[in-house]
């Protein structure tokens, strides 16, 4: 599993966080109501977010250093895509704007862990 230090110098295991992730973005957005606006902003979030996750797992259990890169880079595409999706949902729900941006900032943090593995990777041309 990839461990990665913090600040405080604590490991942590990227694998359970991204988890995490995707099963709080599942709670809150079983809680929306849907209709005909949201239903596809919804799956899309879910879809994203989930998928961040599943491909950092997939990195951990990779074949090659390259399809490892691969699957990191497929983890920083899919969170960059859960930011929007979590824009979009914040402007449609002024009222869970401050639940979403938590949501956005844990995604933006994703975005600059995998954009840290994968600059260094490529500095290692892998």
């Amino acid at each position: 599993m990839t461990k990665f230090s913090n600040s405080k110098n604590k490991e942590y295991d990227l694998e359970e966080r991204t988890a995490k992730f995707s099963e709080d973005i599942i709670e809150f957005i079983k809680s929306i109501k849907r209709d005909d606006i949201n239903r596809n902003i919804i799956t899309q979030l879910a879809r994203a977010a989930t998928s961040v996750g599943a491909n950092c797992c997939e990195a951990n259990a990779s074949s090659s250093k390259r399809d490892f890169r691969n699957k990191i880079y497929i983890c920083k595409k899919e969170t960059n895509e859960t930011k929007y999706w979590l824009r979009i949902l914040a402007k449609y729900y002024p009222e869970s704007k401050e639940k979403i941006r938590v949501f956005w900032k844990e995604a933006h943090e994703f975005h600059l862990i995998f954009q840290k593995i994968t600059n260094t990777l490529d500095k290692k041309k892998v």
